[in-house]
């Protein structure tokens, strides 16, 4: 009786792992935009993943991670090389994403709600400049691509520049803390 109790019990874990399926992400596929809101005004640009993976059901995220190349940041709204360089430089100096020390940034899935339309819930923990901080937003399914917009609060990870929560009096110089992330996964 015992040894039909594993065998049972050793049936249903391998049923049950061949329904979730853990899925590289397609990094030429996917794609990442970015948009910063300031005083009058925004910037947009794209940014790429290094590697990820999602582990997925039928009607469920079980489980992902993802590396975000912090060097890879670009911007697509200024037209004037000289600008635009300028731009991607300060983003990428100590002043906001300090990408030599940090070259990277993950995210891990820590929970995630069923599909319903099409639609769940996800919540993990998301590392920029080595600070890590829970965050939670919606995913949708598309076929094989799972999109999202995800909020992001900059002060959270010690991303300074121009935030009114480290400065005062900024005036027309404010840069907003909470900054967008257009997310689109291909599998």
């Amino acid at each position: 009786m015992k040894t039909l109790k594993v065998t049972v019990a050793v049936l249903l874990m391998s049923v049950s792992a061949a329904f979730a399926q853990k899925t590289d992400v397609n990094i030429e596929q996917s794609n990442i935009v970015w948009t910063g809101n300031k005083i009058g005004g925004s910037h947009t640009g794209e940014i790429q993943l290094k590697s990820g993976y999602l582990d997925v059901d039928a009607n469920k995220i079980k489980g992902g991670e993802f590396v975000v190349d912090m060097m890879s940041i670009t911007n697509t709204d200024l037209e004037d090389p000289g600008y635009n360089q300028k731009l991607v430089g300060h983003l990428r100096s100590d002043d906001f994403f300090g990408v030599e020390k940090y070259p990277t940034a993950t995210f891990k899935i820590t929970k995630a709600g069923a599909f319903k339309a099409n639609k769940a819930s996800v919540e993990g923990e998301l590392t920029i400049k080595g600070k890590t901080e829970s965050i939670a937003f919606e995913v949708e399914k598309k076929g094989k691509t799972y999109v999202a917009t995800i909020e992001v609060d900059r002060s959270k990870f010690d991303v300074r520049y121009g935030s009114e929560s480290f400065f005062d009096n900024l005036g027309d110089n404010l840069i907003y803390n909470i900054f967008t992330l257009e997310v689109e996964l291909a599998l």
